[in-house]
Protein backbone atom coordinates (compact mmCIF):
# COMPACT_ATOMS: atom_id res chain seq x y z
CA UNK A 1 0.00 0.00 0.00
CA UNK A 2 1.52 4.06 -0.76
CA UNK A 3 -0.36 6.93 -0.28
CA UNK A 4 -0.51 8.84 -3.87
CA UNK A 5 -1.85 12.40 -5.40
CA UNK A 6 -5.32 11.41 -6.54
CA UNK A 7 -5.80 11.23 -10.24
CA UNK A 8 -9.02 12.22 -12.02
CA UNK A 9 -10.47 8.97 -12.50
CA UNK A 10 -10.73 8.76 -8.55
CA UNK A 11 -13.65 10.87 -8.80
CA UNK A 12 -15.78 8.38 -7.46
CA UNK A 13 -14.20 6.82 -4.67
CA UNK A 14 -13.41 10.52 -3.43
CA UNK A 15 -17.18 11.04 -4.52
CA UNK A 16 -17.89 8.20 -1.92
CA UNK A 17 -15.58 9.04 0.78
CA UNK A 18 -17.66 12.11 1.39
CA UNK A 19 -21.01 10.70 1.33
CA UNK A 20 -19.05 8.49 4.56
CA UNK A 21 -17.54 10.84 6.29
CA UNK A 22 -20.22 13.50 6.20
CA UNK A 23 -22.91 10.30 7.42
CA UNK A 24 -26.21 8.84 6.14
CA UNK A 25 -28.01 11.53 8.34
CA UNK A 26 -26.52 14.78 6.36
CA UNK A 27 -26.77 12.62 3.10
CA UNK A 28 -30.50 12.23 3.27
CA UNK A 29 -30.88 15.79 4.30
CA UNK A 30 -28.81 16.70 1.14
CA UNK A 31 -30.92 14.28 -1.25
CA UNK A 32 -34.33 15.91 0.89
CA UNK A 33 -37.63 14.30 -0.75
CA UNK A 34 -37.32 15.41 -4.01
CA UNK A 35 -33.50 13.52 -4.74
CA UNK A 36 -31.89 10.15 -4.07
CA UNK A 37 -28.66 9.32 -2.42
CA UNK A 38 -27.64 8.53 -6.07
CA UNK A 39 -27.82 12.19 -7.10
CA UNK A 40 -25.82 13.34 -3.89
CA UNK A 41 -23.01 10.74 -5.37
CA UNK A 42 -23.57 12.34 -8.67
CA UNK A 43 -22.87 15.72 -6.86
CA UNK A 44 -19.98 14.58 -5.19
CA UNK A 45 -18.27 13.09 -7.91
CA UNK A 46 -18.87 16.09 -10.45
CA UNK A 47 -16.78 17.63 -7.77
CA UNK A 48 -14.27 15.64 -7.43
CA UNK A 49 -13.48 15.83 -11.31
CA UNK A 50 -13.28 19.51 -10.99
CA UNK A 51 -9.84 21.38 -10.02
CA UNK A 52 -11.16 24.30 -8.65
CA UNK A 53 -13.86 22.23 -5.95
CA UNK A 54 -12.72 21.44 -2.06
CA UNK A 55 -13.60 17.99 -3.49
CA UNK A 56 -11.19 18.30 -5.86
CA UNK A 57 -9.34 15.23 -6.50
CA UNK A 58 -5.87 18.15 -6.77
CA UNK A 59 -6.83 17.98 -3.02
CA UNK A 60 -7.15 14.42 -2.44
CA UNK A 61 -4.57 11.98 -0.73
CA UNK A 62 -5.81 8.34 -1.83
CA UNK A 63 -4.15 4.99 -0.67
CA UNK A 64 -3.58 2.60 -3.29
CA UNK A 65 -2.73 -0.83 -3.00
CA UNK A 66 -0.48 -3.10 -4.55
CA UNK A 67 -3.19 -3.93 -7.55
CA UNK A 68 -2.92 0.24 -7.73
CA UNK A 69 -6.52 0.47 -6.54
CA UNK A 70 -7.50 3.43 -4.55
CA UNK A 71 -9.02 1.84 -1.52
CA UNK A 72 -9.12 5.14 1.01
CA UNK A 73 -9.07 8.69 0.45
CA UNK A 74 -8.22 12.16 2.47
CA UNK A 75 -9.46 15.43 0.84
CA UNK A 76 -7.43 18.46 2.74
CA UNK A 77 -6.79 21.48 1.69
CA UNK A 78 -5.48 25.66 2.82
CA UNK A 79 -8.07 26.74 5.46
CA UNK A 80 -7.59 30.07 4.01
CA UNK A 81 -8.87 28.98 0.68
CA UNK A 82 -12.12 27.66 1.29
CA UNK A 83 -14.29 30.44 0.31
CA UNK A 84 -13.15 30.38 -3.41
CA UNK A 85 -13.26 26.47 -3.02
CA UNK A 86 -16.54 25.79 -1.86
CA UNK A 87 -18.33 28.37 -4.74
CA UNK A 88 -18.15 25.17 -6.73
CA UNK A 89 -20.06 23.33 -4.26
CA UNK A 90 -22.75 25.85 -3.50
CA UNK A 91 -23.30 26.18 -7.48
CA UNK A 92 -23.76 22.37 -7.86
CA UNK A 93 -25.85 21.91 -4.55
CA UNK A 94 -28.10 24.24 -6.19
CA UNK A 95 -28.05 23.00 -9.55
CA UNK A 96 -28.25 19.21 -9.03
CA UNK A 97 -30.10 19.13 -5.58
CA UNK A 98 -32.12 22.75 -5.76
CA UNK A 99 -30.83 23.43 -2.69
CA UNK A 100 -29.37 27.16 -1.22
CA UNK A 101 -26.38 26.34 1.18
CA UNK A 102 -24.73 29.15 1.35
CA UNK A 103 -25.82 30.08 4.79
CA UNK A 104 -23.93 26.89 6.58
CA UNK A 105 -21.09 28.48 8.56
CA UNK A 106 -17.41 28.33 7.95
CA UNK A 107 -15.46 24.49 9.23
CA UNK A 108 -12.27 25.58 8.52
CA UNK A 109 -9.89 27.71 10.00
CA UNK A 110 -7.52 29.72 7.80
CA UNK A 111 -4.45 29.52 9.79
CA UNK A 112 -4.34 25.57 8.93
CA UNK A 113 -4.73 22.99 6.55
CA UNK A 114 -8.02 21.48 6.77
CA UNK A 115 -8.54 17.41 6.93
CA UNK A 116 -12.38 17.81 4.99
CA UNK A 117 -12.47 13.83 4.71
CA UNK A 118 -10.83 10.47 5.45
CA UNK A 119 -12.16 7.45 4.52
CA UNK A 120 -11.23 4.19 4.06
CA UNK A 121 -13.13 0.92 2.18
CA UNK A 122 -14.60 -1.30 4.40
CA UNK A 123 -13.09 -4.47 3.38
CA UNK A 124 -9.44 -2.48 3.76
CA UNK A 125 -10.17 -0.97 7.56
CA UNK A 126 -8.28 -1.73 10.55
CA UNK A 127 -5.17 -2.14 8.15
CA UNK A 128 -3.18 1.46 8.76
CA UNK A 129 -4.64 2.82 6.18
CA UNK A 130 -6.26 5.98 7.78
CA UNK A 131 -3.46 6.30 9.56
CA UNK A 132 -1.08 6.31 6.73
CA UNK A 133 -3.21 8.41 5.20
CA UNK A 134 -3.33 11.30 8.29
CA UNK A 135 0.72 10.99 8.20
CA UNK A 136 0.72 11.73 4.52
CA UNK A 137 -2.09 14.80 5.21
CA UNK A 138 0.09 16.05 8.21
CA UNK A 139 3.19 16.11 6.26
CA UNK A 140 1.55 17.96 3.33
CA UNK A 141 0.21 20.23 5.65
CA UNK A 142 3.76 21.04 7.61
CA UNK A 143 5.17 21.58 3.74
CA UNK A 144 2.56 24.47 3.00
CA UNK A 145 3.71 26.04 6.75
CA UNK A 146 0.57 25.61 8.79
CA UNK A 147 -1.01 23.10 11.00
CA UNK A 148 -3.31 20.15 10.17
CA UNK A 149 -6.76 20.54 11.65
CA UNK A 150 -9.85 18.88 11.61
CA UNK A 151 -13.20 18.71 12.93
CA UNK A 152 -14.89 15.17 14.91
CA UNK A 153 -18.24 14.56 16.24
CA UNK A 154 -18.18 14.57 20.00
CA UNK A 155 -19.05 10.96 20.42
CA UNK A 156 -17.16 9.29 17.75
CA UNK A 157 -14.64 7.92 20.12
CA UNK A 158 -12.92 5.44 17.73
CA UNK A 159 -12.17 8.34 15.01
CA UNK A 160 -10.64 10.83 18.34
CA UNK A 161 -8.18 8.05 19.69
CA UNK A 162 -7.10 7.63 16.10
CA UNK A 163 -6.35 11.13 15.96
CA UNK A 164 -4.86 11.76 19.00
CA UNK A 165 -2.38 8.57 18.79
CA UNK A 166 -0.78 10.71 15.90
CA UNK A 167 -0.52 14.35 17.83
CA UNK A 168 -4.21 15.91 17.56
CA UNK A 169 -5.23 18.23 20.27
CA UNK A 170 -9.05 19.65 20.98
CA UNK A 171 -8.09 23.12 20.20
CA UNK A 172 -12.22 24.54 20.27
CA UNK A 173 -15.54 23.84 19.08
CA UNK A 174 -16.69 25.09 15.04
CA UNK A 175 -20.05 23.90 13.61
CA UNK A 176 -20.23 21.69 10.34
CA UNK A 177 -23.11 21.31 8.24
CA UNK A 178 -25.08 22.85 11.49
CA UNK A 179 -23.91 20.64 14.04
CA UNK A 180 -21.30 21.43 16.62
CA UNK A 181 -18.18 19.77 16.55
CA UNK A 182 -14.82 19.21 18.28
CA UNK A 183 -11.58 21.06 16.58
CA UNK A 184 -8.53 18.89 16.72
CA UNK A 185 -5.14 20.57 15.57
CA UNK A 186 -1.58 18.66 15.32
CA UNK A 187 0.91 21.48 15.18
Amino acid sequence: MKIINARKEDASLIARSVMAGVGAEICNDLAGANHTLDDVERLFTELAEREDSQYSYLNTLVAVNDEGKAVGACICYDGAKLHELRKPFFEAVMRILDKDMTDVQDETDPLEVYLDTLAVLPEYRKQGIASALLKASIEKARKIGKPAGLLVEKENHNARRLYESLGFKKVGERPFAYVMMDHLRCD
